[in-house]
């Protein structure tokens, strides 16, 4: 029988049931069997997957920790493989999986003893497994509310765990005698500390008559903008704001707090994973009394109190609020990119949607860009991304926000259907629920606009979320009822050749003008060909000539094929924005040697056939293509479409198990097609699955018969 190195009691072993998990436990077991759920493990960082970090507890014994788990996104995380981190064990699987959790402290100080697990036994460590570096008891003042460091003062848990570090390696015949007057001393002192904290929750939450907190600095302290905290660490301050967050951790509470200047976070601690201030809710005006502290290079607020606005003065902070906003979300104006008159026309619809994106960063509230895994809707969604990521890092203090506050998710499918959009809405929703975030902002760009998107549309609508689309599409009216903006070319009567990103990057400078010179070669090199000349000389004007625009437009086109789900936002970056030449030079080969190889195929397996003065070229795409590689087959027919062309009557088909592309000469309505298609294959459920894409989609056992209905189709319409 041993006693509990916390409370001195007696166990067998050296801590007993209650205290498990204020204890870090050195595993030297070798099978996962061994270990025990909920306890606190040091581990080693192997390495990263798409849905969480792999953490080595012991040589063979390695767990998951998955993102689910963690407080912040999984690509924020400053883990490195080698990085000794701490996790917790939530169990271990039949099958030998064990599973993480994410552990708020993650130095060796913040828990209250060390033991090490050999096996099924547990031990105190040899003095030479003991942490020797004492120069972690300096690299931060006072203390750290999310790890619940100290430097200058010592805190009883801390007195307590090195008191038992002492008894460790005490090799003396009343080492028991001092187990129980090291637990008498933590008794007492975890007493008093009790006692201490509720007296001060007590004083910071006493309210007078008019609903604000009670303290001896109220009227002495004067009211400053969070974007002058970097100048004040150290400082007591008070801020008004509003809450627009709050997350509890397994340390303190953090509320994110906004007024007219910026985004801070500010701790507040009861005691580890107790929810301070419980009546704080999100959307509350608030006053916050604290110390301003750096923490690993953020600014943060040690809170003091906080306390609920009523009355004139919540009214007060939510005008002054409401003004900054507005001031600050309105775009000057829009100056279209090389003087377009059509993306003029479009004016102030695209002042519209830059305004609803400013007012989404000012009001701390995630935006969400939706785009076609397209070379322009890549090059759409990154000129929003360069414009928007600047003022989230402006606007909040957190160095990670721009990956928090701002997600960019490309559609494998031309439109936005219901996958997408459960998708989405199951995100958000859990995203509201356990971190109380606000809905976001869903800014689709070169989709959304007709018909195919309108039930997605729909399921945000129920839940309220505010939709705005760009797209050079002609809209359809059932899209207008189900978005709050909506831009596209129909709505301003401009017949005119542009792109999605001729529209997006326009309005991307409205939304910020310092990145306006960086988005000018943009538009050009969304347009395959016929590319206005305006958008020509631009590029050219920036160092981008013909070649060059080429050259990034088929990197862009091979990369958002691959893993085309996922936004690749730095690699996207380095492209458009960063690369001297090497790596566009080396992706565009890539695109070539890889297209040509399928032009090749497909050239050498094409039908020709003339029906009604029009000439049909027809592809099995099924047959002659790699369905599974690069190119897609949509970019696939548009180049063999280019390629092969001959006259105004040409058309070119390809046709799969269940789907079906048309690219022809002339413009050619792709409903009408699939409508009249229908009329004459009844039994085939033809339908359009993507206008801009020319897509019709239909049941594999009548292909014979969609194919004669729609080749018959389109000649009628030339």
């Amino acid at each position: 029988m041993g006693s509990c190195l916390i409370c001195g009691v007696s166990v067998d072993g050296r801590i007993c049931d209650s205290h498990q998990e204020d204890v870090v436990f050195d595993f030297r077991g070798n099978s996962p069997q061994q270990l025990v759920s909920n306890r606190f493990y040091r581990g080693t960082v192997d390495g990263y997957a798409e849905f969480g970090v792999f953490i080595d507890l012991a040589p063979g014994v390695t767990g998951l920790l998955h993102r689910s788990e963690l407080d912040r996104r999984l690509d924020s995380l400053d883990w490195e493989p080698g990085d000794d981190v701490f996790v917790q064990v939530k169990g271990v699987r039949d099958n030998g999986n064990i599973d993480l959790a994410w552990s708020i402290r993650q130095t060796e100080r913040e828990f209250r003893g060390v033991l090490v697990q050999d096996g099924e036994t547990d031990r105190d460590p040899d003095a030479s497994e003991r942490d020797t570096d004492d120069s972690a008891d300096h690299d931060s003042a006072d203390h750290d509310p999310t790890t619940g460091d100290h430097e200058d003062d010592e805190s009883p848990t801390e007195a307590s765990a090195d008191a038992v570090a002492e008894d460790a390696t005490a090799e003396d015949a009343t080492a028991s005698d001092s187990d129980e007057e090291q637990a008498a001393e933590t008794d007492t002192d975890e007493t008093e500390q009790a006692a201490g904290d509720e007296a001060a929750i007590d004083e910071e939450t006493e309210r007078d008559d008019d609903g604000s907190a009670e303290s001896e600095s109220d009227d002495q302290r004067e009211r400053v903008g969070v974007e002058t905290l970097a100048d004040s660490v150290g400082d007591e301050v008070r801020l008004e704001g509003e809450v627009v967050s709050v997350r509890q951790t397994g340390g303190p509470t953090i509320f994110e707090i906004r007024d007219e200047t910026g985004v801070v976070d500010a701790a507040a601690f009861v005691e580890a994973g107790v929810r301070a201030y419980p009546d704080v809710e999100v959307g509350d005006t608030v006053r916050l009394d604290g110390e301003v502290e750096s923490r690993r290079g953020e600014i943060q607020v040690e809170t003091e109190a906080l306390a609920v606005l009523e009355g004139e003065d919540a009214t007060t902070v939510s005008h002054r609020l409401a003004e900054a906003l507005t001031s600050k979300a309105r775009p000057e104006g829009l100056q279209p990119l090389g003087g377009d008159e059509a993306v003029a026309e479009l004016g102030e619809g695209l002042l519209d949607a830059a305004e609803a994106v400013r007012r989404a960063v000012l009001e701390s509230r995630p935006i969400v860009v939706r785009h076609p895994a397209t070379a322009d809707g890549y090059v759409a969604g990154a000129a929003v991304e360069r414009a928007v990521l600047p003022l989230i890092r402006d606007e909040h203090a957190k160095s990670d926000a721009e990956y928090h506050y701002f997600t960019r998710r490309p559609l494998e499918d031309p439109v936005y259907g219901m996958d997408a959009a459960t998708n989405d809405a199951t995100r958000m929703l859990q995203d509201r629920d356990r971190h109380d975030e606000k809905l976001p902002l869903f800014l689709l760009v070169g989709t959304g606009s007709t018909v195919e998107s309108e039930d997605g549309l729909g399921l945000l609508s129920v839940y309220g979320a505010d939709t705005v689309v760009v797209d050079a599409a002609v809209a359809d009216p059932e899209a207008r009822e189900s978005v709050d903006t909506l831009v596209s070319p129909e709505l301003a009567s401009v017949d005119e050749n542009l792109s999605t990103t001729a529209l997006v990057a326009s309005m991307a400078s409205a939304i910020n003008d310092d990145v306006r010179d960086e988005l000018v070669h943009l538009p050009a090199v969304s347009y395959w060909e016929n590319a206005p000349d305006r958008y020509v000389d631009l590029a050219r004007d920036a160092g981008y000539d013909v070649e060059r625009v080429a050259e990034l437009r088929e990197a862009i086109a091979l990369e958002a094929y691959y893993q085309s789900y996922q936004d690749k936002r730095e690699l996207i970056a380095d492209l458009l924005f960063e690369d001297g030449g090497d790596l566009v030079a080396h992706v565009s080969e890539q695109f070539r040697e890889k297209l040509e190889t399928e032009i090749d195929t497909a050239t050498e397996n094409v039908v020709t056939e003339a029906v009604g003065g029009v000439e049909f070229a027809v592809l099995d795409t099924d047959k002659y293509t790699h369905r599974f590689d690069f190119p897609p087959t949509s970019l696939l027919l548009d180049d063999l479409h280019r390629r092969h062309e001959n006259g105004d009557a040409f058309a070119t088909i390809g046709i799969g198990t269940d789907e079906l592309y048309v690219r022809t000469s002339t413009d050619v309505s792709i409903r009408d097609v699939a409508a009249r298609a229908a009329e004459t294959a009844p039994a085939a459920d033809i339908d359009t699955a993507g206008l801009r894409e020319g897509k019709i989609e239909f049941l594999s056992g009548e292909r014979d018969a969609v194919e004669d209905a729609v080749v018959a189709a389109v000649a009628e319409q030339f």
